[in-house]
């Protein structure tokens, strides 16, 4: 899937953020190895620490219908001038299940793609990564 397609998919997930008190929306589409994407979206909460980042909701939504197999995520949404890249908890969490994963960015001029990797090199792991 071209990653602007996979993109146009994270702004759609990032319009069903919910967001009250940052105004802050992202979106995430975690495209599977069947072609399948799941989308995710961050659920703010009063209590800021509950607040949930649309990757690892797109992660959650991910396991908890049998799929183990992400080949890349795109996010959008935040400020548009900028990338808006996952944080250093949704990059460990996507490392667990692809640490060679693409991670689509979308910036004013042109696509940002990085692996998981080049994102949160020496992530921690209980087994050897490659």
């Amino acid at each position: 899937m071209p990653a602007e397609i996979l993109l146009k998919k994270a702004r759609i997930a990032a319009e069903r953020a919910y967001a009250p008190y940052s105004n802050f929306k992202v979106g995430a589409a975690l495209l599977m190895s069947d072609g399948s994407v799941i989308l995710g979206c961050n659920i703010e909460n009063a209590s800021y620490g509950m607040t949930m980042c649309a990757e690892r909701n797109a992660i959650a939504g991910m396991v908890s219908i049998g799929h183990l197999d992400p080949v890349a995520i795109a996010v959008a949404g935040g400020n548009s001038s900028a990338p808006c890249p996952p944080c250093g908890a949704c990059r460990q969490v996507l490392a667990e299940f692809n640490p060679d994963m693409p991670v689509v960015l979308e910036s004013p001029n042109k696509i940002i793609v990085m692996s998981v990797n080049e994102l949160l090199p020496l992530s921690f792991s209980l087994t050897e990564r490659r």
